[in-house]
């Protein structure tokens, strides 16, 4: 069944940009960093902090105190009797936020909800269980960033052997992996056009700070490389005998995103142009089989669509969460739409993987793009840890 009462205000949302893995958000803690973004997008939208009366926090990489969740990060931005929950599950996060927040509005039990999610995959920490009946005491250690993009204790792969399978199980080449990769390099460079215009309708510059001293500000993404078929030839694949390279999946970054989830009445107060009005539609999820995560998001899709009562002929855009190359190849050619109609103006692959607030920037960009051709239905669709995916829809008007 669909939707029927949950809508986001057109504009009220924002993403900072995302930055490289060791870049220059790598020092910030990201939720000190979200707390401080969230505020200063409310203030310069005159939007009071207090109007909401839910809050989600999407986080998957555990920062110092981040125990605190959500009601820690109501504080920052100025909301202190505001709670809510705190939500992990790998990069459907941002989609799990959303599927959250929209039954609360549908329900009833909230009237405007805020979704914020943030991630810093750097400098993320190093964890050591103890084990008293271990040899000598000794216990395990855990990166958690590096370790579970390393080991998925169900399958036993890493993500990338995960994607290996699908392209030996799918037929999907290097070249087709390249082709596509380049691609996606090409429409990301469309949002950069006329400095930038599209990004700047949702990007929120950030400040870098030590204590109370501002010492830089960053702007646009950091840590985009430029693509080329010349240098994605020459690049050896990741694993003996394989047929990913580092210029064919996504790289870890750091970074933030946050989205108001309300009512038909308060979209139209909150809206930056309450003449387009934001629908959400539906969401739906899937699980694939053992070490076939890249295939989970054409199964989520399909779910997201049935739920909504639409088909994949009804989408006016689609984006994805693609870390793989291989990923996008296998939706497109599964769901029968053409790779260039799929991830206009950027996705994952090519501006990063803070895993929380990257279905969260997606969806943003997919509303604005729909924004921009007159409307229509948009389809979000990401893979996550554990061979599984979330998709939601959503249409403007």
């Amino acid at each position: 069944m669909a939707l029927e009462n949950v809508f986001i205000p057109y504009g009220a949302y924002w993403t900072t940009p995302f930055c490289r893995w060791q870049g220059s958000l790598a020092r910030e803690h990201s939720m000190e960093l979200a707390g401080r973004v969230a505020a200063g997008f409310l203030e310069e939208r005159r939007i009071d902090p207090r109007r909401f009366d839910s809050l989600h926090l999407g986080l998957t990489v555990y920062q110092r105190q981040s125990f605190y969740g959500a009601p820690w990060l109501a504080a920052l931005m100025g909301a202190e009797a505001l709670t809510g929950p705190t939500v992990a599950q790998a990069c459907a996060t941002s989609a799990r936020l959303l599927a959250g927040a929209a039954l609360e509005v549908e329900s009833g039990l909230s009237d405007c909800a805020l979704a914020v999610a943030c991630d810093r995959t750097s400098n993320g920490p190093h964890v050591y269980f103890p084990d008293a009946a271990a040899p000598g005491g000794t216990g395990a250690a855990e990166d958690p960033v590096i370790g579970n993009f390393s080991m998925d204790p169900h399958a036993g792969l890493a993500m990338v052997e995960t994607a290996e399978n699908v392209a030996r199980d799918a037929g999907i080449g290097r070249s087709e992996q390249e082709d596509l990769a380049l691609l996606r390099y090409e429409q990301y460079c469309e949002a950069l056009a006329d400095e930038r215009a599209f990004q700047k309708r949702y990007m929120q510059p950030v400040e870098l700070r030590r204590g109370r001293k501002v010492t830089g500000v960053v702007e646009a993404d950091e840590g985009v490389h430029p693509t080329t078929r010349e240098g994605l030839g020459r690049l050896r694949p990741v694993l003996e005998g394989g047929t990913i390279t580092y210029g064919t999946q996504t790289h870890p970054a750091d970074g933030n995103a946050g989205l108001v989830v309300t009512t038909a009445e308060r979209a139209r107060e909150l809206a930056r142009d309450s003449a387009i009005e934001v629908r959400v539609l539906g969401w739906g999820d899937a699980r694939v089989g053992k070490g076939m995560m890249p295939k989970a998001t054409v199964p989520a899709a399909r779910a997201a669509l049935e739920r909504s009562g639409l088909t994949v002929a009804d989408c006016t855009a689609i984006k994805t969460h693609n870390p793989f190359a291989v990923a996008d190849a296998y939706f497109c050619r599964e769901l029968g739409v053409a790779a260039e109609n799929v991830n206009r103006y950027g996705s994952p692959l090519v501006w990063g993987h803070p895993q929380a607030p990257m279905g969260l920037r997606a969806v943003i960009e997919l509303i604005e793009e729909l924004a921009e051709r007159g409307g229509g239905v948009g389809l979000f669709s990401g893979c996550a840890a554990g061979d599984t995916a979330m998709a939601l829809c959503l249409r403007v008007d």
